[in-house]
């Protein structure tokens, strides 16, 4: 089966064959997209929730047009103005919903792990939107895609991810899809932001952002999360920007059709200079697309599984 139990909470749970199929739905997802008749039935009758207990737009946004272009009933549960501000736990919230018999529940958590608990307390299939700093799987997938269509076969790809990798789930989640294909990871930010282990997943720690960078097939920059620097992580936004900034000169360390990612939001003049981010070598904007083809074709594999 693709999918362990019902529930999609991790990349670790996929094979490289199911991260396969998952890329061909999407593209067939993608294909419909383009088609002035977006919304279909395959959802029809089902009924999807979002639950956030974390701003988002594009992964919020992206999951509500997915389950609303295969045709199904969603709700919106932003957690600032449920019953969670009155103190209600998650698995009180999770008991409600599940009475109300959603068919999928799409959730993002500050905390790690906090997915578990709502798997133990409803029916539906859950989809990991992001949780703590632990993983968010459809963010992978969807960058996998990305990379997918413009290089082929990962093996042979040395993929650099740039910024905070130590808070960063987005990061997690990459480097464990493409450990799965064999591909050369390489990472590097301040030494704060650097888990002390990583080394001993087979990722290359390098010394600074022109070693990572240098004959990479892809960059891939993370967003620096402001609240660091608050922390005394690093010790401001314009030495960040001096070492950590992805502008031309760095780019052009990387092979000459080296591609850029970056999950989104953008700071730009931080992690990413304006010119590289809007610069034909970027693929930021082509994320999004794939982002809501990998949560449509996600809906539709699991709720047929289900």
């Amino acid at each position: 089966m693709l999918m362990i139990g019902q529930h999609l909470l991790s990349i670790a749970q996929l094979t490289p064959e199911d991260i396969d199929h998952i890329f061909t739905v999407a593209r067939d997802m993608r294909d419909r997209l383009q088609s002035s008749r977006k919304k279909r039935d395959d959802l029809d009758g089902r009924a999807v929730i979002n639950l956030f207990y974390e701003n988002s737009t594009r992964t919020r946004t992206s999951f509500e047009l997915a389950a609303k272009y295969l045709g199904a009933e969603v709700v919106n549960i932003v957690a600032s103005a449920s019953s969670v501000q009155k103190g209600e736990s998650l698995k009180d919230t999770a008991a409600t919903l599940n009475r109300l018999k959603p068919d999928g529940i799409i959730m993002r958590h500050p905390a790690s792990g906090a997915h578990k608990i709502l798997c133990e307390n409803v029916d539906a299939i859950v989809i990991n939107g992001g949780d703590g700093t632990h993983a968010h799987p459809t963010q992978a997938l969807l960058d996998g895609l990305t990379i997918s269509d413009h290089k082929g076969d990962f093996s042979k790809l040395t993929i650099a991810i740039i910024g905070d990798i130590l808070h960063s789930r987005v990061a997690r989640s990459n480097i464990a899809l493409y450990r799965k294909y064999g591909a050369t990871i390489r990472v590097a930010g301040p030494r704060t932001l650097i888990p002390p282990a990583i080394s001993d997943e087979g990722v290359i720690v390098c010394p600074d952002m022109e070693k990572a960078c240098r004959d990479a097939d892809v960059i891939m920059m993370l967003r620096i999360q402001l609240e660091r620097q608050d922390a005394g992580l690093f010790p401001s936004v314009e030495e960040y920007a001096h070492f950590y900034e992805l502008n031309p000169r760095r780019l052009a360390l990387a092979k000459p059709d080296a591609i850029v990612l970056h999950p989104g939001p953008i700071n730009r003049g931080v992690e990413i200079e304006p010119s590289v981010a809007d610069g034909d070598r970027s693929l930021i904007n082509e994320q999004v697309t794939n982002g809501l083809a990998i949560r449509m074709a996600l809906l539709k594999i699991m709720t047929e599984e289900a």
